[in-house]
């Protein structure tokens, strides 16, 4: 084998690696701040985004705050736990990814429906700014999975799910 060879097998072995610690992770990370949406402290601490978002306003018009957040909740843990279905169903697993991609685009809206959320000392910003990866995460997780039935997913995307 040459050395060039050794260099691509490596990348390529790193790349599936990271492919797989960016799917599970995102999936991990959906089931587990989901399941915190059932918790009074975070149905409050969201409210303030909810309340001013353009996109979600209407949920407290419609259930209490508490209700409001156990939806959203419910929404984000089953998204996770079709990104985590990758093995078994990959074009679901895609499609929950790419709606992780969209939950993820009106999160940051967040940072300007809500005000002073751009400020450096809002308690908002870095806990929205870090949708920006995880946009990027569901976006990647997303091609990977909706390109099994391509024959050249392999050579691009590495061999493990």
């Amino acid at each position: 084998m040459t050395t060039s060879e050794r260099h691509r097998r490596m990348t390529d072995r790193i790349g599936a690696i990271g492919l797989g610690v960016s799917r599970y992770g995102l999936a991990f990370l959906l089931v587990l701040i989901g399941t915190y949406k059932f918790f009074t402290f975070e149905a409050e601490g969201i409210r303030p985004l909810v309340g001013t978002s353009p996109l979600l306003w209407w949920l407290y018009e419609v259930f209490d705050v508490r209700r409001a957040a156990a939806l959203i909740g419910t929404f984000e843990v089953a998204v996770g736990g079709l990104i985590f279905a990758r093995r078994w169903a990959p074009r679901v697993s895609g499609y929950a990814s790419l709606v992780a991609g969209s939950m993820f685009l009106v999160t940051l809206s967040f940072l300007v429906t809500t005000p002073g959320a751009l400020s450096p000392t809002s308690p908002f910003q870095q806990f929205l700014l870090k949708d920006l990866v995880l946009l990027g995460a569901a976006l990647l997780t997303a091609a990977e999975a909706l390109s099994v039935d391509d024959a050249s997913a392999p050579a691009r995307w590495g061999s493990t799910p």
